[in-house]
């Protein structure tokens, strides 16, 4: 039997051909950064670990997000979680829960005793750090992994800085920062506690150390005037903090007065209930608009009783009163004194008006530049002495727990670049994933988780956690929620609206593409791609 002939059509020359000339334009698979990634102090791949965590690979999710956090117990409780003011679900319903996914995640680590992958290979180079805050634990994690021996030393007799000795336990339960800081120290990470860094230079020439890294908070609290006829009844927020963790807890009395309006004002304000004040009031000088102090933290200060005396400067003590004089805006809405005087009682006083770093170490360091109290850094944290890198408080800015922590990654890469005699250069970033580029159809209304929190009677007695944890279920719920803003998850919107089968699909995790040949550049893709991970390019000449 004669076989049939085999005709073979050069189908896509000829559409191509034909396509070719009705195009305009093309489409393009693309990556753009999400807002949450963006705004990131410590630069986590935020998307990346929701991804991992909705489909319920925790382990995955957890090692994604530490990649560039180790403190992810830690930072699920205290950062201030700038990411959710930037996500682009807040215009559609409420942000995305990333911090509660975060928490989540950090606190199954600690449950599963889940470790970072050990160091294959040592560089033969030691790093000196100073400090065991989050600037400096961050850095000795980036650096140990890169495979330099890190020393930290810190003068406190217990780790953690100012996640210590400046957050309240009622936020930060120290179980939980110990947890954190000892799967950095079981990578081989040396830590010396008590051991006091006066000569950065002699310890480093002595010790052989290639570079240094300095991550000191700011553990001095700032002071001003006030007239006091008994002033032992002064103190500063910092010291009362710090006394916390000791075995003497502070004295305050039952009628404590705070003065300032940041954060450290209402934690003071806060422990002074749980010390069990009857009293505990802020005085700041401003209006509670203008108070630096987080709104939701103001919120639960109330809550639990703390008093709040707006437009109110302090203008004299005197034994177990205090003397306030009211303050009224001028017409560009600054605080101008009226001369009006009120008497409150007060057994103590206690100043929460900012903190400074303790910079002694440096006296000694030929050609290190400070500017205002802070350290002069480049673009890459080095300081105007070779070698030598800083980061967190004392470099000024922003003074977060989360922006140490950038700090500490930022600058472990410097530092491994300067070993090599190279300088770090940040890859560059895509362009942003904005929410006019979403369609948001796609996305069903899903409000937001609330985080259970402790009831008002425990909050008022005692150092209990205030804010609780997502169970599996409603973590599981929160990172469901995340809309992959710019970057592809695989939805097949685009492969089922094409009108000309010019999508294929490359198989799960590896996307699509799109056949030329076959597309006649609609757009119809890119308008109803869900992410905006698609956008239309004029065609090549």
């Amino acid at each position: 039997m004669t076989k049939p002939y085999a005709i073979t059509l050069d189908v896509g020359s000829s559409l191509a051909n034909l396509t070719g000339s009705w195009r305009t334009q093309r489409p393009v698979y693309v990556d753009r950064l999400p807002p949450c990634n963006a705004t990131c102090p410590a630069g986590e791949n935020i998307q990346q670990w929701l991804f991992h965590a909705e489909e319920g690979n925790y382990e995955a999710a957890w090692r994604v997000l530490v990649a560039d956090n180790p403190l992810a117990a830690t930072m699920g409780r205290v950062c201030y979680h700038p990411c959710e003011k930037a996500c682009n679900r807040g215009e559609l319903d409420e942000s995305v829960g990333i911090n509660a996914v975060e928490r989540f995640l950090g606190d199954e680590a600690n449950r599963q005793g889940w470790q970072f992958d050990p160091v294959e290979q040592d560089t033969g180079r030691r790093i000196l750090v100073v400090g065991s805050g989050p600037a400096g634990v961050s850095a000795a994690y980036h650096l140990r992994r890169m495979g330099h021996a890190v020393v930290i030393c810190e003068a406190e007799d217990s780790a953690g800085g100012m996640m210590r000795y400046g957050i309240p336990q009622y936020r930060l339960p120290r179980d939980t920062l110990d947890a954190d800081i000892r799967r950095i120290v079981d990578m081989g990470v040396e830590l010396r506690l008590g051991e006091r860094v006066d000569d950065v230079d002699a310890l480093m020439r002595d010790q052989g150390f290639d570079a240094c890294f300095l991550g000191v908070g700011s553990q001095i609290g700032k002071r001003a005037y006030i007239p006091a006829g008994d002033a032992r009844h002064i103190t500063d927020a910092v010291s009362v903090l710090h006394q916390m963790e000791s075995t003497q807890r502070p004295l305050l009395g039952r009628r404590v007065v705070v003065y300032g309006g940041g954060n450290t004002a209402v934690d003071v304000a806060r422990t002074a209930r749980r010390l069990g004040a009857e009293e505990s009031i802020i005085v700041y000088r401003r209006t509670r608009e203008k108070m630096p102090a987080h709104a939701h933290e103001v919120e639960e200060a109330l809550e639990e009783g703390v008093k709040l005396k707006w437009l109110s400067t302090i203008a004299e003590a005197d034994g177990d009163t205090i003397t306030v004089e009211k303050m009224a805006l001028d017409e560009n809405g600054f605080p101008q004194p009226t001369g009006e005087l009120e008497t409150m009682p007060a057994d103590s006083v206690v100043l929460a008006l900012g903190q400074d770093v303790d910079l002694d170490l440096l006296s000694g360091i030929d050609g290190m530049q400070i500017d205002g109290g802070a350290v002069v850094v480049d673009p890459v944290q080095m300081t105007t002495r070779p070698g030598i890198f800083a980061g967190g408080d004392m470099v000024g800015g922003e003074k977060t727990v989360t922006v140490a922590i950038g700090h500490g990654k930022k600058a472990a890469r410097a530092i491994d670049a300067w070993l090599r005699g190279e300088t770090y250069h940040a890859p560059p970033k895509h362009e942003q994933a904005t929410y006019d580029r979403l369609n948001t159809w796609y996305y069903s209304d899903a409000p937001k988780t609330i985080r259970p929190v402790l009831d008002i009677i425990r909050r008022q007695s005692t150092f209990d956690e205030v804010v609780g944890s997502l169970d599996e279920a409603n973590a599981l719920y929160e990172a469901r929620r995340c809309m992959s803003c710019g970057n592809c998850f695989e939805c097949d919107t685009c492969y089922g609206v094409c009108p000309d089968n010019a999508v294929n699909k490359l198989g799960p995790g590896k996307r699509f593409s799109f056949n030329y040949d076959y597309c006649k550049g609609c757009g119809l893709c890119v308008a109803e791609c869900p992410c905006g991970a698609i956008r239309m390019e004029h065609e090549p000449d």
